[in-house]
């Protein structure tokens, strides 16, 4: 695919929904007693997967096109689907539903597209079969497809997270909600804390103090109405182009600026980078957020706020290409285990236009400012690297062609869209 070139961006956009959030609302709207709304779902193929495989467990979902109803049949009621799971590219739908599935009176199997299959999953298995779970990898590996023996009892743990991983604990929390007795994660770094806010929204108890986190099992939840958020991790790419590109100015509405998440947004500050909040809304932890062309200075990115902005870091990387000096990402090691090896990808397709980085084994080094120039590049079946790919062509006005564009459907369908829009400087 030909990216659009050498074009400033103006204009107002919604991004899409909050994916972290859509994928947790079907979630548990499925394991709570009573109907769930779900308003704003990202209508991605990520989290499709997430539905389709509720219903092949025997929830009733309906989707009108506005909201998205879910009829709860609770952790006893969920049924033995007909074959095993394909949850496509899906990581979060993979080792979230280990920890709902790990006390069910029957077996599944889960597995996903040639990507999915190559991620490794020991992280999740290793402390579910601590309590009691039966998860076992393809020929006894930690790769999918994974088998999820039946099973009539959970058991809790005290468990010191080794990475600092959203999914795992979330995987965690979903069977300590049906374990008997009291869970305990101690986390590496505080991550993104969306299944802890979700258990508190659907009438769980669950106490947090710091980096330690209770929940005593088990529990029944309650149905509730939820409206998604639009996802900051999707608003990062426009974000960072508002501050690259020439004669720039994007308006976002509607972004999701739960703390856990907003390391870009602390990231684009410590680099000066001219953006402005507005329009705050509490309840729904959203706001509107400006940018403009900016002149961007070089930092270091390490340590807690790397679990803040795990996902961003490609277009980081980019960020990083325009601003004066060296600028350093470190403790990012979780990447390689991402749709691709994050660290080397982001590198090696940088490099392919120009770039001056280097990868590490924990993260990258980027001297700049650089110019960038046309070449053939590839999202390797990553949406992140496909979008952040597309932002760097808009710094060239020379023909960048792409291959495997088709990737960045999976969180971000109307995403070339949108660029088109604000290169024509239409709202939308």
């Amino acid at each position: 695919m030909k990216l659009i070139s050498a074009h400033p961006l103006k204009g107002t956009i919604h991004v899409p929904a909050d994916k972290s959030i859509s994928h947790r609302s079907i979630m548990f709207g499925a394991i709570s007693h009573g109907k769930t709304t779900i308003k704003n779902f990202l209508r991605g193929e990520d989290c499709y997967s997430t539905l389709e495989a509720f219903k092949q467990l025997g929830v009733p979902i309906t989707d009108d096109g506005d909201t998205i109803s879910v009829t709860g049949v609770g952790f006893d009621g969920l049924s033995q689907p007909s074959e095993a799971l394909d949850l496509g590219n899906s990581g979060t739908t993979i080792r979230l539903i280990m920890g709902i599935l790990a006390k069910q009176p029957f077996e599944t199997v889960l597995y996903g597209d040639e990507y999915l299959n190559k991620r490794p999953m020991n992280r999740v298995m290793l402390p579910l079969n601590q309590m009691n779970a039966h998860l076992t990898g393809h020929e006894n590996s930690e790769y999918p497809p994974i088998n999820i023996a039946a099973n009539d009892r959970l058991t809790p743990i005290t468990y010191h997270m080794p990475v600092a991983s959203a999914q795992v604990k979330s995987a965690i929390l979903f069977a300590a909600l049906q374990a008997q007795g009291e869970t305990i994660i101690i986390e590496k770094e505080p991550t993104r804390n969306h299944t802890e806010e979700m258990i508190r929204q659907f009438g769980g108890t669950i106490d947090t103090n710091g980096k330690e986190i209770r929940v005593s099992g088990p529990q029944s939840l309650v149905g509730q109405d939820v409206t998604v958020p639009g996802d900051i991790s999707s608003a990062a790419f426009f974000l960072v182009a508002g501050a690259i590109v020439p004669d720039s100015e994007i308006v976002l509405k509607n972004v999701g600026i739960n703390p856990t998440r907003t390391g870009i947004l602390d990231v684009l500050e410590k680099m000066k980078a001219d953006v402005v909040i507005s329009e705050i809304d509490e309840a729904n932890q959203s706001a509107t957020i400006t940018v403009k062309t900016s002149n961007l200075t070089s930092t270091t990115i390490d340590g807690d706020i790397i679990p803040r902005l795990i996902d961003e870091i490609p277009i980081i990387a980019l960020l990083a290409t325009q601003a004066t000096g060296t600028t350093v990402i470190k403790n990012a090691e979780e990447l390689k285990v991402k749709e691709t090896n994050r660290i080397d990808a982001t590198a090696e397709e940088l490099t392919a236009l120009g770039a001056d980085i280097t990868p590490t084994e924990d993260g990258l080094i980027i001297n700049g400012p650089t110019k960038l120039h046309g070449g053939i590049v590839s999202s390797r079946g990553d949406h992140r690297i496909g979008m952040m790919l597309q932002i760097a062509a808009l710094l060239t006005d020379e023909v960048v062609d792409m291959e495997k564009s088709d990737a960045v459907s999976v969180s971000y369908p109307a995403f070339f869209e949108d660029v088109t829009r604000l290169a024509e400087g239409e709202n939308k």
